[in-house]
């Protein structure tokens, strides 16, 4: 069992520096419990000092770090201090001026060194301890109050063998087993996170679905994580305890969800840290309380113009739990519903400002299924790994590839001259003022004012129903002007996208001209990298009165280019010209309404001719060729014929 919770720590060994004031016991600290013998003479600092892995239960090894506090010696100490994995802060018991200097230097100082290990606070010269002096207790209150990060606090004798190893233990058990992510001490209760994990955990381990832990649940939930059976009396044991404390922990089928987190919390109160950290290892959870790597992929392995989308299984799947966590039936979610759908996850991934405002709600705030499935295509689309990670954590049992689907690459889809994808992504550019975020709102069936300012990509998901009758899911990206030249410095910004939009304001020459630009840079880039993409222009705010050279140059400019004419569109008058269908229609044909620059135009051009030129050369190589061969048959049948 031992060995196995060594593993499931994940770490090859613990560091553990020694810091303290002069003559407080560090160097005899650390060869009493090498040696288990206290040193007659101990040199200024101790060597690198390392404790075997079978030394202590968890099965890894220790290195042990001893320091100078000499003022020459401060930055070596304030490196190793950086470098370790936990800190033993000493004291002397016979003189109170260096508990004082905990405080008033010690402390303070690993703070300002911004130091993230946990901190044992430890008395030595325990045997020269005044028994007229406070308890460990009332003296380390205070203290600990004010630092929180103090994991522990323990005296000891190096002199008379007390407590030398449990100092190491301790310090082993603030690395592997630690306080701060599960629990709070100013609150006194149970992380948000680690609260979160408990209720996948028991969740999982609900059989039956009833809301409670049968006494068969009960002794396979142990099995698994502590590879021992309970016995019955151990089991009536645990929930009477529950019981007496909190009677909701317990009802008529067994321990509830509310007494499973109690007891947790009853471990955790005593210093059995390592019950719930193992539990949490045996379900796959790492030190911050998420999945670890080899349950979530990282990283999808794709070319850059293939993209992930989610199959008709996990469809399914979610379709499944949207129904489960819709209570009220009204066919949609509300934010507390979607809050309990992923309660068992590290956090709500869609509070992010990225996917907040990216789908369809209600009047009241509720996501309908289509939103709900568009925020999961959307996730998929931008962040495979997290999306299949939050997959697991709302209960999907299936592997990554039965989740996802890879389409194929967009410059296979362009020779075929067809796409099998079911996910579009257009990107929207535009001048500032054009009417971008207004088309996006659209999108969404909200108003352009109802947007919540940000400095970064917007995003709306939502569904569309092509002329052929299918379903698709088209995912706007509106690009803000000032971050187009950014984009387009990466050689393959343009890869996952499926469409390009320029919308310009109809009214404003300048914002045709702006926009026209952006084409031009858009379609170069395309031309330059091989990831040409089809566009359309929108000519938006078609209800003001229109620039005559605006509506002229653009339509001049798409058939020059090659694409189609202007699309008008106004959103105050909810005429939109069938502008998303339009957009999934041209995404559909890869092949199609790409445009051309003059440059490109110009290259096209070269490449034919220097086409038929080596065509030419090839029909009169080949002329010269059947000629040699008729001359050498001409002349062997009259060498015969003589």
């Amino acid at each position: 069992m031992a060995a196995a919770a060594a593993n499931l720590a994940g770490r090859p060994g613990v560091r553990v520096v020694v810091i303290g004031d002069p003559g407080t016991g560090k160097s005899s600290l650390v060869v009493a419990v090498a040696t288990e013998q206290f040193p007659e003479n101990v040199p200024k600092v101790m060597p690198h000092t390392r404790l075997p892995a079978d030394y202590f239960p968890d099965r890894v090894p220790i290195t042990i770090v001893d320091t100078s506090s000499s003022p020459e010696q401060k930055p070596k100490l304030i490196a190793e201090c950086q470098a370790a994995d936990a800190v033993v802060l000493t004291y002397a018991c016979d003189r109170l001026s260096t508990l004082d200097r905990l405080s008033s230097y010690w402390l303070p100082e690993l703070r300002r060194i911004q130091l993230k290990a946990p901190v044992i606070v430890v008395g030595c010269k325990l045997d020269l301890r005044d028994d007229q002096q406070n308890s460990l207790e009332q003296t380390m209150a205070p203290i600990m109050q004010a630092f929180r990060e103090i994991e522990t606090c323990i005296e000891c004798s190096a002199l008379r063998q007390i407590q030398v190893p449990e100092v190491f233990y301790y310090a082993q058990k603030a690395v592997l087993h630690p306080t701060a992510p599960l629990f709070d001490q100013e609150a006194q209760s149970l992380k948000p996170r680690c609260v979160r994990a408990l209720k996948r955990i028991f969740i999982l381990c609900d059989h039956d679905r009833d809301g409670a832990l049968s006494d068969v649940e009960l002794n396979d939930f142990q099995v698994r994580c502590f590879s021992a059976p309970l016995q019955p009396t151990e089991i009536s044991g645990v929930k009477r305890v529950v019981q007496e404390k909190m009677p909701e922990g317990v009802n008529d089928s067994g321990l509830t969800l509310t007494g499973f987190l109690f007891l947790h919390a009853l471990f955790i109160e005593k210093g059995r840290l390592e019950t719930t950290w193992t539990v949490l290892r045996k379900f796959g959870y790492d030190n911050e309380i998420k999945l670890r790597d080899e349950f979530i992929p990282t990283s999808v392995k794709r070319a850059p113009d293939q993209t992930v989308e989610l199959t008709n299984e996990v469809i399914d799947y979610l379709k499944g739990i949207f129904n489960m966590f819709d209570i009220d039936n009204d066919e949609a979610l509300l934010p507390s519903e979607l809050d309990d759908l992923f309660s068992t996850a590290p956090e709500n991934p869609w509070t992010s400002d990225l996917y907040k405002d990216s789908a369809e709600r209600n009047v009241l705030g509720g996501l309908s299924l289509e939103g709900f499935l568009s925020k999961w295509a959307l996730m998929t689309l931008l962040d495979p790994a997290n999306s299949f990670a939050n997959l697991v954590y709302v209960g999907y049992s299936g592997d990554f590839n039965s989740a996802f689907t890879i389409t194929r690459k967009r410059r296979v889809d362009r020779k075929k001259q067809q796409t099998q994808r079911n996910v579009f992504q257009c990107y929207v550019f535009g001048p500032k003022g054009s009417g971008k975020t207004a088309l996006l709102q659209s999108f969404l069936g909200r108003q352009p004012s109802d947007a919540l300012p940000t400095n970064s990509d917007r995003f709306a998901a939502n569904t569309v129903e092509p002329s052929d009758g299918t379903r698709k899911t088209l995912v706007l990206r509106e690009i803000p002007e000032g971050d187009v030249r950014s984009l387009l410095n990466n050689k393959e910004s343009l890869a996952p996208c499926d469409a390009a939009v320029f919308v310009y304001d109809s009214c404003d020459e300048f914002s045709w001209q702006r926009a026209r630009d952006l084409l031009v840079q858009v379609a170069s880039h395309g031309e330059n990298t091989g990831y040409e993409v089809p566009c359309l222009i929108v000519a938006a705010k078609d209800d003001l009165d229109q620039s005559p050279v605006a509506l002229q140059e653009s339509t001049r400019v798409s058939q020059d280019m090659g694409i189609e004419t202007p699309i008008p569109i106004s959103v105050k008058l909810k005429d939109l010209n069938n502008i998303f269908c339009r957009i999934v229609h041209a995404a559909q044909r890869p092949h199609l309404s790409i445009p051309e620059t003059e440059a490109g135009k110009t290259r096209r051009q070269y490449r034919q001719l220097l086409n038929r030129s080596l065509m030419v050369v090839s029909v009169g190589a080949a002329i010269g060729v059947v000629g040699v061969a008729a001359y050498r048959v001409y002349a062997a049948r009259r060498n015969s014929s003589s």
